[in-house]
């Protein structure tokens, strides 16, 4: 589960992404803590994709951050993941079928798309954390690859979004390796202040 911190006033947000098989994402299960208690927040997990400024007022924590916040504020024990889960609300996320982008047929490519925009050495920490390598394109952050998987660092626009792209070979591993991977990626990103949108697959 994903927790952050809303200041302003001051609440607790949690999330989790619901995965297909394939490892896409399907939707976010969502309940936030106000001083009014735990309620599903399907509207506060789509505004904190949406509005910036919403984000600004958003830190991403650890479950134990959020658990000594959470009696900080007066709301008591953080309850265990199986009760939070019986608080949530389901947002859908759009079901496409993955788009062809010229990959091979041996091979798939998945994107993991956040939103914001890295801080003063954000940047440099997801690149030690992907393990990247300098790449020609201005637009990458930076490459790399290891076990069959390919991965790339890639802004999206000016200050807009990121995302990181994923390929893999087909049959270079067992699926549970690439939704560990995907896993992985996301979280290294969502430590360094962006927020996860989705996870697309594009071939």
């Amino acid at each position: 589960m994903d927790y952050y911190l809303i200041s302003a006033p001051a609440g607790i947000l949690v999330e989790e992404f619901v995965l297909n098989d394939d490892y896409t994402a399907a939707g976010i299960d969502s309940a936030a803590w106000t001083p009014r208690g735990w309620s599903g927040s399907p509207g506060l997990s789509r505004e904190l994709r949406a509005d910036a400024g919403f984000r600004a007022r958003v830190t991403a924590v650890s479950r134990h951050d959020a658990a000594e916040a959470l009696v900080l504020l007066g709301g008591g024990d953080l309850p265990e993941e199986a009760e939070l889960r019986t608080l949530f609300q389901h947002q859908p996320l759009p079901a496409d079928t993955p788009l062809d982008l010229g990959t091979s047929p041996e091979a798939r490519r998945y994107r993991i798309l956040f939103a914001g925009e890295f801080g003063e050495r954000g940047l440099a920490n997801a690149r030690t954390a992907l393990r990247l390598e300098p790449a020609a394109d201005p637009r990458v952050a930076g490459t790399a690859e290891a076990n069959g998987f390919t991965w790339e660092l890639r802004r999206i626009g000016a200050g807009i979004a990121w995302c990181v792209d994923v390929t893999v070979r087909l049959g270079a591993g067992p699926a549970t390796a690439l939704g560990a991977l995907l896993h992985h990626h996301r979280q290294a990103i969502r430590d360094q202040g962006l927020i996860p949108v989705t996870i697309e697959r594009f071939a």
